[in-house]
This record gives C-alpha cells, sequence and structure tokens, in this order.
C-alpha cells in the first residue's frame, strides 16, 4: 500500500515543479531589459470623412465597406440636374451678352462714321458762312448735329462695356457651376479601405452630410499610457517598437510622435483599477509612411497590443524587440 501513496506523491511533486517551471519561465519571458519599457495600446488608423458640400440626393455609390480604393477614386455621386439647368440658362444669359457686345460694337462704328460726316458737314457750312452764303443758324444746327453723333459714340461704347461685364459675370457663373458640379462627384482624397458606406444610393444628404468613411492605412500610430518617469526622459522621433496581440511574432519599427504635454489618469480600459489611479502622459508611437502603405492590406484599426520605449536613445533594443516583418513582400492593393 505504500507504493501507491509514493507514486501519488512524486506525481504531485512533478506537477509542481512543472508549474512552477512554467511560471518562471512565464514571468522571465514578460519581463523586460532595464531602459526598456511598454505601455499597451490599440492600433488606430487616420479617419477621413467624406462628405458633401453640397445638399443633394446621392445617385451613385459605387463602394462597398472594406473595399480599396486610390486617390481619386469615384466615392459617390449626387443628383447634377439642377446644376446642369442652371448652367443652360447661364450659357444662354452669355450668348445674349454676346450677341449684344456685337451690336454695341457695330453701333458705335456707324456713330463714329456719321460724325466724322457730320464733322465734313459742319467745316464745309463753315467756309460758307464765311462767305455768307449760308446762315449762322446752319452752322449750329451743323454743330449740333455733330455733337450728336459724338454722344452717340458715347453711349454705343458704354454699351459695349455693360456687355462685356454681363458676358464676364455669366462666364464665372458657369465656372462656380463646373466647380461646383466638379465637388458633386465625391473622391478618395488618398489611397486607403472604406472603413463605413454610411448612406445608400437615393438618400438625401444636406450640405456636409457624409457618405462613407475612409481609412488613411499610410497614417497609423499606436497610443499607449506612460508614467512621468518614462515620458519625460522621451524626444520627438525616438525609435520605438510595436508588438500586436494578433502576431506577436512580429516586431514593427515606430517612432515616438507625440507627448502629451499634460498628465492625465489612465483611461479605463487599460490596465487594472490600482493603474487607473495613477497619471500618465499620452504618447503616440507612429508607424512610417511608407512601411504602413507597403503593408496596407494588413493594416487594422483596433488591434490590441505592446508599445515599447527606451529611456536612453542609445541603448540598444534587446532580441526579443528586434525587428521582424512578414517575409511575405509589398503586398499591392486588392482589387475591388
Amino acid at each position: 500500500m505504500k507504493y501507491p501513496r509514493l507514486t501519488w506523491a512524486v506525481l504531485t511533486s512533478l506537477i509542481l515543479a512543472a508549474a512552477g517551471l512554467a511560471w518562471w519561465m512565464n514571468s522571465q519571458r514578460d519581463r523586460l531589459p532595464d531602459g526598456i519599457h511598454r505601455g499597451n495600446g490599440r492600433v488606430e488608423v487616420e479617419r477621413i470623412e467624406i462628405a458633401a458640400k453640397y445638399p443633394g440626393r446621392v445617385i451613385e455609390l459605387p463602394v462597398r465597406e472594406g473595399d480599396w480604393v486610390q486617390a481619386g477614386d469615384v466615392i459617390a455621386r449626387q443628383d447634377p440636374t439642377d446644376l446642369l439647368a442652371q448652367r443652360v440658362a447661364v450659357e444662354a444669359a452669355r450668348e445674349r451678352a454676346t450677341q449684344a457686345m456685337q451690336r454695341a460694337g457695330a453701333e458705335t462704328e456707324v456713330r463714329r462714321v456719321q460724325a466724322r460726316i457730320a464733322q465734313l458737314e459742319l467745316d464745309h457750312a463753315t467756309r460758307l458762312k464765311q462767305d455768307a452764303l449760308v446762315s449762322g443758324a446752319e452752322v449750329e444746327r451743323r454743330t449740333a448735329q455733330r455733337d450728336g453723333e459724338r454722344a452717340g459714340i458715347q453711349v454705343a461704347t458704354a454699351a459695349i462695356g455693360e456687355a462685356t461685364a454681363a458676358r464676364g459675370e455669366a462666364e464665372a457663373q458657369i465656372q462656380r457651376i463646373n466647380v461646383a458640379l466638379d465637388d458633386l462627384v465625391l473622391r478618395a482624397p488618398v489611397a486607403g479601405r472604406i472603413e463605413y458606406r454610411v448612406v445608400e444610393p437615393g438618400s438625401v444628404i444636406p450640405s456636409g452630410g457624409r457618405v462613407a468613411t475612409l481609412l488613411n492605412t499610410s497614417e497609423v500610430h499606436m497610443t499607449v499610457f506612460l508614467p512621468t518617469d518614462v515620458a519625460g526622459q522621451l524626444k520627438l522621433g525616438d525609435e520605438a517598437r510595436i508588438v500586436l496581440d494578433a502576431a506577436p511574432q512580429f516586431v514593427i519599427p515606430a517612432v515616438v510622435s507625440f507627448v502629451a504635454s499634460e498628465a492625465q489618469f489612465t483611461p479605463k480600459y487599460v490596465e487594472t483599477a490600482s493603474e487607473r489611479e495613477k497619471l500618465v502622459f499620452r504618447v503616440k508611437l507612429k508607424v512610417a509612411s511608407e512601411l504602413a502603405g507597403r503593408y496596407a492590406p494588413h493594416v487594422k484599426a483596433g488591434l490590441t497590443g505592446y508599445g515599447h520605449v527606451r529611456d536612453d536613445s542609445r541603448r540598444p533594443w534587446p532580441p526579443s524587440l528586434s525587428v521582424k516583418l512578414p517575409q511575405q513582400g509589398p503586398a499591392s492593393a486588392p482589387a475591388r
């Protein structure tokens, strides 16, 4: 009966030893070298709200959530019927102004010819009066006729100016309408992924109404919260490392791009209740745009992980935090 008891004692000892070894290995694995500090956070991707400048009805929305778009791709189109009708009316006004310019120009030339004729007749009458062949009244009549023709030139010239101004105003309105028509086509300002499609075709949206949310996958960062003694030693541009919970085998290089100027309490979703009582500084760790762009199809907002920093930029990174990226080469953006 002693042998079974001895066997159970040995098994219990082995189990306890294995558990102790696992605990020790786990604690050693999580232990960071001196001078290396970490904080947990989430991957954040710059969001761009694609919104309408003018109110109107959405007639086309060719993108869906998850679609990859390039800069300049069409996100949505609004109904241009009203603006097209306005442009037709303004184009007609421009044509009327053009014709008025032509009429005023022709009238000016006629008045100039008539003014020259009136001047010749006045000169002739003046000579005849010197010979007493015509009366002074005739000379005055010829003078008035010449002055009338000269005044007609001024009136016709003013009409040219008015018609020219009207044409310029019409052209400015046409240009404004064309710009507005271009604005009815909502395009992606940068390459990225559609996160949300807010409306559907047929929806009527106000000025500033959103149609979709675009993730700019070349602008990626993680926000961590670090204590004063660590944040105070960081400089903008210092190297950092990001390790994601979803892919702990990879180490992503980053840089410190922002350190808050004021301390705050740790957000409630970070660590434990005791940790939330501490004052910390918000620090952003930004992934290089070129690197984020290369791996854009793999970028996902909201992934949790750890951000690592050094309190001395001269201190080497431990082997476990050496940069390690997926072996897969730069992936091309998937086609929609």
